[in-house]
């Protein structure tokens, strides 16, 4: 026998998550509460997607708990975005050690939190030094693959994509870690030439390794990060889902790209940026010579010279070496505070470190999460630190597709009739299969 329930004086909070839960679901209220009684009454309330999990994050609206690893980490791009999305890191891998520096001090890390080279991780130790995680992210090193990185191989004699032992075959890291660990979801970002290197074969072999081998459903779209941040920087994102879990006709969508203005420099420039950032006269003059020299032979190679009102190339990691792919323009009146000889106070500059981190799309109001009261702080040289954000994901766009990835989660837990993911042929502590619960 049913009956009908009332409930008055509902806080606000609670509603506005009531109201954002339907939105997501597609549900009726009286159908998303009934499913989230039904859960709480079978299930018992469990703040996690696994068991006995307590929650080093603030869950913010529209987001849901889980599990995550964060795979050639870098500073973090993946980690800042799906904390955001009510994410807890569990595990960390980063090869270069002034990466692991800024990661460690941003996110209170220490540097045996970070396992560090992944090729140092033995097959037969996966199960018991990775943990057990609900979303594997991984922004794999993209130099093998990316039409700069192919460029320069290619003029030195180098073997690139899955040729390239040290680089190319570091995918394969990740398949034996998803083989082990079964992750339900995983998301990978690479570079927008991932999927036409080798003529479309790179990217059939990791595609049939993911569908073919693995056994997840496999979506991938080309998202240019210029919506979130003022700078062209297209890349390649992958989104994937065990077919054990979720099934093998499930369906996911790229959500659609943000409308309105895009951002352009004036947001991120510093108002009086330190001397030091301008080119000297030598430097400059250099920079012009090169360009002409190849303007004259039909190549495009050459400065980028931006104002407050543009949006900048693609940042690289070769930024360190003279800036020429961002460089802002002289104030009307030139650069104040020019005191230094070899420079003229109407020289372009090179960006800021700050600058560069508001490129990137790392804002104070991210920081934030991780209590930072200033923003993300520079812990290691400008050279490195330019290194580091040249090769950095930008955390808005993973935020963007994180969501999307979210409701396709808390919809099949909402329609299933376990109420949870279940990851099939895992087992954990001597228990029968294990479970991943999840409070929708």
């Amino acid at each position: 026998m049913s009956r009908d329930l009332l409930i008055r004086n509902v806080p606000e909070h609670i509603d506005t998550w009531v109201t954002s839960g339907m939105n997501r679901t597609g549900l009726r209220q009286t159908e998303f509460l009934r499913g989230v009684l039904d859960q709480a009454y079978g299930q018992g309330y469990s703040p996690t997607l696994f068991d006995r999990l307590e929650p080093e994050v603030r869950i913010l609206p529209e987001s849901l708990p889980f599990r995550f690893i964060d795979l050639f980490a870098g500073i973090g791009g993946f980690r800042v975005a799906l904390k955001k999305l009510g994410g807890e890191c569990v595990f960390s891998c980063e090869y270069d050690k002034y990466a692991r520096r800024t990661y460690g001090a941003w996110f209170s890390e220490t540097g045996d939190r970070n396992f560090g080279d992944i090729n140092e991780l033995k097959e037969n130790e996966i199960d018991t030094i990775v943990p057990d995680h609900d979303l594997l992210a991984a922004g794999f090193p993209c130099q093998p693959f990316s039409l700069a990185g192919v460029s320069k191989k290619n003029s030195l004699g180098h073997a690139h994509g899955f040729k390239c032992e040290r680089q190319g075959n570091l995918f394969f890291r990740i398949a034996d870690i998803v083989r082990i660990k079964r992750p339900p979801v995983l998301m990978l970002e690479n570079v927008k030439n991932l999927s036409s290197h080798d003529k479309g074969r790179t990217w059939q072999v990791i595609r049939s390794t993911l569908e073919e081998e693995l056994g997840y459903r496999v979506f991938s779209t080309i998202v240019d990060a210029s919506h979130w941040v003022p700078q062209h920087r297209e890349r390649f994102l992958v989104v994937c889902f065990d077919r054990k879990v979720f099934g093998s006709d499930m369906n996911f969508e790229f959500p659609d790209l943000p409308d309105g203005p895009k951002p352009v420099l004036a947001s991120i420039l510093e108002s009086d940026p330190p001397a030091k950032y301008v080119l000297t006269d030598h430097l400059w003059k250099y920079l012009q010579n090169y360009a002409a020299k190849h303007k004259k032979k039909g190549n495009g190679f050459g400065f980028g010279l931006v104002g407050p009102d543009d949006r900048a190339r693609t940042m690289s990691a070769r930024y360190h070496k003279d800036g020429s792919e961002i460089l802002i323009k002289a104030p009307k009146g030139g650069h104040r505070g020019m005191t230094g000889s070899g420079k003229s106070r109407t020289n372009p500059r090179r960006l800021t470190i700050k600058e560069c981190s508001r490129l990137m799309g790392f804002t104070d109001e991210y920081a934030e999460i991780f209590n930072g009261t200033d923003g993300f702080q520079q812990v290691v040289s400008d050279t490195q630190a330019y290194r580091q954000f040249g090769n950095a994901v930008v955390p808005a766009m993973v935020e963007h597709a994180g969501r999307a990835v979210i409701s396709t989660l808390a919809e099949h837990i909402l329609h299933s009739g376990n109420g949870c993911l279940l990851k099939n042929g895992r087992r954990s502590n001597g228990h029968k299969k294990s479970t991943v619960r999840v409070a929708v």
